[in-house]
């Protein structure tokens, strides 16, 4: 069949686009975020409050801390487990720069390591021998969804005393060996930013079992509840440590993390929904796949081989793509065909590595003459090009794929026609 990039009929005519709207906001979430607006409470925390405890209660947690993005839960998440000037994280280069450049920010470096071809997540494999004295933690990213392999991190982890900060932003609901994603390691951190499968506009949450973790977390963003007097919350103290209590009233970390309470206040109305919404999410992607079943050159990105592990909400979804299945045509190329076929979702997947970045290897933040990532640490831990070779590559062995979030199977067969249609007509673009 001739393709359409070759001026053959297209698979997909028109793009229902209601089979990928989201987040799916009713009146009940307009409802909730405008009796926040008409309060005036933007800036108050009892409702952030309920999320919290709503939100912990949900994950299995006994302590849960909104902050207003991810990127602020991440790095008050890495100042609580300690990581301070000279320390290292290690951590997957291929991710969202959130992940890991807040560590600079506070004086330590990051010693990146590979993903793993299949899991797209961090290789346990090229862990340990990255560990020095000086290492504090591991950043474990559920990539797309995907689930870390949290028993080897874990494992490693507590052989060398290091933390473990799980990045739950792409995989809220995600399931490790039937345990939830985020609260296995030490701490977890996400976003909830508008993209994400938990969407409630621009927010983030840090959720921990470790009361020192959360009082420092506390301490760091949320000046509000160490006991600073304010017209929204006059005698809220989440401080009982007398070491943390001595600088109460100025957040340590010198920024305030507070989240606007629209966003929470949508939060609580999609968290009763969630789990619904991203079972039907994971149905419609299984279905995709199933449909694509023994198609070559592309497999599906989802953890088969671990028993009661899921993807969740499926955020960014990608394809394995194997080039030599399809007489080596790139990803860009395939990517291209398919969009011609009327999916406009494909192209080459995947996050550019972070190690090769400059940011990690010539920033000065502390205006000291020298890179950050030299300033204060005992060895250089910067690697160039060619270091990582499966982190580098992500852009020719994956492709993006629809984010289907409701199970239409008539439509969805189309998405994957187009797919299959591309694979076995690869011959017509060598």
């Amino acid at each position: 069949m001739k393709l359409a990039i070759n001026g053959g009929k297209k698979t997909i005519q028109q793009e229902p686009a209601e089979l990928f709207h989201w987040p799916i906001v009713t009146d009940e979430d307009i409802s909730a975020v405008t009796d926040v607006l008409r309060a005036g409470t933007m800036s108050g925390t009892v409702i952030t409050k309920q999320f919290e405890h709503e939100f912990a209660d949900w994950m299995g947690m006994k302590h849960a801390l909104c902050f207003c993005n991810g990127t602020a839960s991440i790095m008050a998440g890495m100042w609580a487990c300690g990581i301070g000037a000279g320390d290292e994280i290690i951590a997957p280069s291929m991710t969202y720069w959130a992940s890991a450049a807040q560590a600079l920010t506070l004086g330590a470096t990051v010693n990146f390591c590979d993903i793993d071809r299949r899991t797209l997540c961090i290789d346990p494999n090229d862990i340990e021998h990255r560990i020095g004295p000086r290492t504090k933690a591991i950043v474990a990213v559920h990539y797309a969804g995907h689930p870390s392999p949290m028993d080897e991190v874990m494992q490693l982890a507590r052989k060398h005393g290091l933390k473990v900060i799980e990045d739950t932003s792409h995989a809220q609901g995600t399931l490790y060996k039937g345990r939830k994603c985020g609260t296995i390691g030490d701490v977890g951190v996400m976003s909830m930013m508008a993209g994400k499968s938990f969407a409630i506009g621009e927010a983030g949450m840090l959720i921990t079992n470790d009361r020192e973790i959360y009082e420092r977390a506390v301490l760091f963003g949320h000046y509000e509840r160490t006991g600073a007097a304010s017209r929204f919350n006059a005698s809220d103290n989440q401080l009982t440590d007398p070491a943390l209590q001595h600088f109460a009233g100025i957040p340590i970390g010198a920024m305030k993390g507070r989240v606007n309470q629209t966003c929470t206040a949508m939060g609580r109305v999609q968290l009763k929904h969630y789990p619904a919404r991203i079972q039907e999410i994971q149905d419609s992607m299984n279905y995709f796949w199933s449909c694509l079943d023994g198609v070559p050159g592309i497999k599906p990105h989802r953890p088969d081989y671990w028993e009661n592990s899921t993807m969740g909400g499926w955020y960014y979804p990608q394809g394995l793509y194997y080039a030599e299945e399809l007489g080596k045509i790139t990803s860009e190329v395939f990517s291209n065909a398919v969009n011609a076929e009327g999916v406009h979702q494909c192209f080459p997947g995947g996050n550019s590595p972070l190690h090769i970045h400059p940011y990690f290897h010539d920033s000065d933040f502390f205006h000291m003459g020298k890179p950050t990532a030299i300033a204060f640490g005992q060895r250089d831990v910067r690697q160039g090009a060619g270091t990582l070779p499966v982190a580098e590559s992500i852009h020719e062995i994956t492709v993006a794929v629809p984010w289907f979030k409701h199970l239409d199977k008539k439509e969805i067969e189309l998405y994957a026609n187009a797919f299959r249609k591309v694979a076995e007509g690869a011959d017509q673009l060598r």
